[in-house]
């Protein structure tokens, strides 16, 4: 990757940790900088997982308040910027589908055709490189708890679902999981 293209993901990576920081001290415009960064990206994880386009703007309007509540918590040296929003807007997505008792993520295709007029350039890098540093970390860990984990991550799967798919205990899957992010992390952390 060119020299230009790294500075430009770091510095975006840079105001995005900034941003979330400031936003945790209650800065307004600090929060309205975290929303039009991620918006995109944290609706069409919202939608893939909820499937229902109205579901899924209900949801990011939850994730939003979250971040505002929670943006004090947020810890740069512990997770990046992008993984922690994704972290949580998965979480209220499932959370939206449980209660709305749908058993099925939507196709991942689905997702992909929502549009996208709010990414800028160097959003869209920083997105590709986390994307292909993480892919590539999914690659080199155990076969089991890499299928588990995109099943879970990427198609917002739940724990009992997953162990059902798999004709294994709930305990089981949980294991297969756990152990699996703790080696996806370690990968990832070697990488920074």
């Amino acid at each position: 990757m060119p020299q230009t293209d790294e500075s430009s993901l770091n510095s975006a990576r840079a105001a995005l940790v900034e941003a979330l920081i400031r936003t945790g001290q209650d800065d307004r415009d600090a929060f309205r900088t975290v929303y039009t960064m991620t918006s995109a990206k944290l609706f069409g994880i919202c939608l893939r997982i909820c499937v229902d386009r109205q579901g899924a703007e209900d949801v990011l309007h939850d994730v939003y308040i979250t971040i505002w509540n929670r943006a004090g918590a947020y810890q740069p040296g512990r997770a990046s910027p992008i993984s922690w929003l994704a972290t949580i807007a998965r979480n209220r997505a499932i959370d939206w589908r449980r209660r709305q008792g749908r058993n099925r993520a939507a196709p991942v295709d689905e997702a992909d055709s929502v549009p996208d007029g709010t990414l800028r350039q160097d959003d869209a890098l920083l997105a590709a490189e986390a994307s292909a540093r993480l892919h590539q970390c999914l690659e080199a860990i155990e076969q089991r708890q890499r299928g588990a984990i995109r099943s879970a991550f990427f198609g917002g799967l739940t724990y009992a679902e997953l162990a059902e798919r798999q004709a294994v205990p709930l305990g089981t899957m949980k294991s297969w999981v756990r152990r699996g992010l703790l080696a996806l992390r370690g990968c990832l952390d070697a990488g920074t």
